[in-house]
């Protein structure tokens, strides 16, 4: 808390800062880091944080002239600008299209997520090229991870069928794949 000596020197630097803007230096310096704290807190990534700061200073420095001295430290008008920028920052993200802007790396893990949905859904439309009990096979092998003793029991074949039937089935998914 800041004493009534304090808040009489802040009140002057204030308003100085209001005739001449260049004066807001001071009161940046002597706030930069209690708001970049505050944002950093409330964001928990140094980049928001950063952004987060500058636009408080920003909006603190274009609202100078409408700064009411009420008694109150400075620095409560200044956290509240951070605060509804977090809160602008916020709805900004909500809105944006998810494709918006992207970072390479999420771009990048998109595109791979796309490609891999591409593989699946060619590798599905291959497997509707087997016969059923190829298919069957392979889906209870790979897809439900059953060993072949227990596909054998559930199809009601031999292992060894089980087995065969597994290996023309990769055999033919493996040469559609390569384009025969």
């Amino acid at each position: 808390m800041l004493t009534a000596k304090e808040l009489a020197a802040e009140r002057l630097l204030i308003e100085a800062s209001q005739k001449d803007l260049r004066r807001f230096a001071e009161l940046y310096e002597r706030y930069f880091n209690r708001v970049y704290a505050f944002a950093l807190i409330r964001t928990g990534n140094r980049t928001a944080a950063e952004d987060v700061t500058a636009e408080t200073f920003r909006r603190a420095l274009q609202n100078l002239s409408k700064f009411e001295w009420r008694d109150v430290p400075f620095s409560a008008w200044l956290f509240r600008i951070a605060a509804n920028a977090i809160t602008d920052s916020h709805r900004q993200a909500a809105h944006q299209s998810p494709l918006d802007d992207l970072p390479n790396e999420r771009s990048q893990s998109l595109e791979n997520g796309l490609s891999e949905v591409e593989e699946r859904a060619r590798l599905f439309a291959l497997l509707k090229r087997l016969q059923k009990d190829q298919q069957r096979v392979v889906i209870m092998r790979f897809a439900q991870e059953r060993s072949s003793r227990e596909i054998a029991q559930a199809i009601g074949r031999s292992e060894a069928a089980v087995k065969a039937l597994q290996f023309r089935a990769l055999q033919n998914l493996r040469m559609w794949a390569e384009g025969g």
